[in-house]
């Protein structure tokens, strides 16, 4: 897909039209992925560059905190050095400030767009422990089943917590385990056995079933939604 560059708006000749043209033909691209119901990597990319104008206009430092894996230490420079150069040429603040702020409404139409799609997919899928879960839910596996439920994708995770502006987040990694075709001799709870006897570093695992009866994109939409909404589920206390 087209992509834009971590600092688009202040790369080159700073002109309106220019960058209307580049954000457009951007939004486009972003648009006929959403159009297919595929949601990633697409809304995360344009929600960074939202997140990314915000930033700048209200005068913070550059992203340095929210995405410090992102960008590098030069384009952080870079884009303080433009803002200095902003505040002191009332045509060039002009027409960043033009830039930015129709930018960040068509990026804000777009991010709505996936948001719904998002929304209605996470709406459709049902999460439940598969047995008995441990206290230790940090690490485990999830099976995911689509469509008919014939065929079961199963997931090793691992959550993991980091930190950022005093407040703590989860973060989920996986691993594709396998496929099994659901049957008598496949039920989840007989899936749960052979994953232990299988794999003994992990005796007693916390196990989930995911759910859907929607058929989409697997890996750009059902599977990243799947591992948002069990972290959520896992971290979220009974009521």
């Amino acid at each position: 897909m087209k992509t834009l560059s971590e600092t688009w708006f202040a790369d080159g000749f700073i002109d309106f039209e220019l960058k209307k043209y580049t954000l457009l033909a951007y939004l486009q691209e972003v648009n006929k992925y959403f159009n297919q119901n595929k949601l990633y990597p697409q809304l995360a990319d344009v929600i960074f560059h939202y997140n990314n104008l915000v930033a700048f206009r209200e005068n913070k430092k550059f992203l340095q905190e929210q995405f410090p894996k992102k960008l590098s230490g030069v384009q952080i420079e870079k884009l303080q050095t433009l803002y200095e150069q902003m505040i002191q040429d009332d045509e060039l603040m002009l027409e960043l400030e033009e830039i930015i702020n129709y930018a960040a409404t068509k990026m804000k139409r777009a991010i709505n767009n996936g948001t719904e799609i998002y929304e209605f997919v996470e709406e459709k899928m049902k999460i439940y422990p598969v047995g008995l879960i441990p206290l230790d839910t940090n690490e485990g596996y999830f099976f995911l089943s689509e469509g008919t439920y014939s065929v079961t994708r199963v997931y090793q995770y691992r959550l993991s917590f980091f930190e950022k502006h005093d407040e703590k987040y989860r973060s989920i990694r996986t691993e594709f385990v396998d496929s099994w075709q659901r049957s008598l001799a496949h039920t989840f709870e007989q899936i749960k056995l052979e994953l232990i006897k299988s794999k003994t570093d992990l005796p007693n695992p916390a196990v989930y079933s995911i759910e859907t009866e929607l058929k989409l994109p697997f890996d750009e939409t059902l599977l990243p939604i799947a591992k948002r909404s069990l972290v959520r589920f896992i971290t979220t206390p009974a009521a």
